[in-house]
């Protein structure tokens, strides 16, 4: 499937080609971890702008951001749900913060770990001024769950943008991923703090890599952090 096959309300029909420059190259520079922020621990110091990845345990949160960065091993990634216990921080490029938060929702986790990443969540939502967007990772074959739910409604609550990426999607039938995407848009509209669009993915495919990152690359230039200008043909 193609990003040409998704409904336009999901995506822009085509690909701005300044966009997709600036993401290419974005992520084609140097990234690395700089800092581990445990529970009990302390965040960094607010410096460039950040752009974190939240979603469910298994979601394949760590794949799509080692396919983001064109890196085998940047995030750890495990057949063991729950493994990232932390906030990760790792530096792009020198232009942004990439925050690898921990996966949520697997119910075979302690009430008691499970409650402190909660409040490690709490507290690095909580007037982080350098925190742009969250990127939202739902696995396409099952749509918005309970636990995808209770942290967009934090999400809202904290005022922190946040925009739903389908994951997995070449594992959907032909037609299903229209009908998901249509889905949760519509679940979107009554959210003040979502972002618009969704955008579908599948790392194993390589598809709506692209797009990501030109969205990425779009956020950066709208904060002041890119200048698009340095893309153009």
């Amino acid at each position: 499937m193609t990003a040409d096959a998704l409904p336009s309300a999901s995506a822009p029909s085509a690909l701005d080609p300044v966009l997709a420059e600036a993401g290419r190259k974005l992520f084609a520079g140097e990234a690395g971890f700089f800092w581990a922020a445990a529970p009990s621990g302390k965040l960094p110091p607010m410096g460039t702008l950040e752009i974190a990845f939240a979603g469910r345990s298994n979601v394949g949160k760590s794949s799509l951001i080692n396919a983001l960065t064109g890196r085998k091993a940047l995030a750890r990634t495990s057949h063991t749900p729950g493994r990232t216990q932390e906030l990760n921080f790792f530096d792009v490029n020198g232009r942004f913060t990439l925050v690898d938060m921990p996966g949520y929702g697997y119910a075979a986790v302690s009430k008691q770990k499970v409650q402190a990443w909660t409040g490690l969540i709490h507290d690095y939502l909580r007037g982080r001024a350098t925190l742009a967007r969250v990127f939202v990772l739902v696995d396409s074959r099952h749509g918005l769950k309970a636990a995808d739910n209770e942290i967009m409604d934090l999400l809202d609550k904290s005022a922190v943008s946040y925009q739903i990426v389908l994951t997995k999607v070449d594992e959907l039938k032909k037609g299903e991923a229209e009908k998901r995407v249509a889905e949760t848009l519509d679940a979107l509209k009554r959210r003040p703090a979502a972002y618009p669009e969704v955008v579908v993915t599948s790392s194993r495919a390589a598809e709506g890599i692209g797009e990501l990152r030109a969205a990425v690359a779009k956020l950066l230039a709208e904060r002041g952090a890119l200048d698009l200008s340095e893309f153009a043909a």
